[in-house]
């Protein structure tokens, strides 16, 4: 039951993100970026066509390597109430 509401408090929080139409740090998009790859076992290399843009997402795979799955959603959760609720 636990996982299933981290799993809809983790959409949701997507979801915001996703809508969410001011500009946001590039910092924070890329701990955004690492924790969804994570949450989301995917973990292709970035997709990007600019190599700068990919080494930066990859520095952020690597630094979040560690953690887990539900762990990197409680992240994402954690980082979007912080950077993106809290300041509306």
């Amino acid at each position: 039951m636990k996982n299933n509401k981290l799993r809809s408090d983790f959409l949701e929080a997507v979801e915001l993100v996703n809508d969410y139409t001011k500009p946001l740090p590039a910092d924070l998009l890329l701990k955004l970026y690492a924790y969804y790859k994570i949450a989301n076992k995917n973990y292709n290399n970035p997709g990007s066509k600019t190599p700068l843009i990919n080494a930066f997402k990859a520095n952020a795979l690597i630094q979040a390597k560690n953690i887990s799955r539900e762990e990197a959603m409680e992240l994402y959760i954690r980082l979007v109430k912080k950077e993106i609720i809290n300041k509306q």
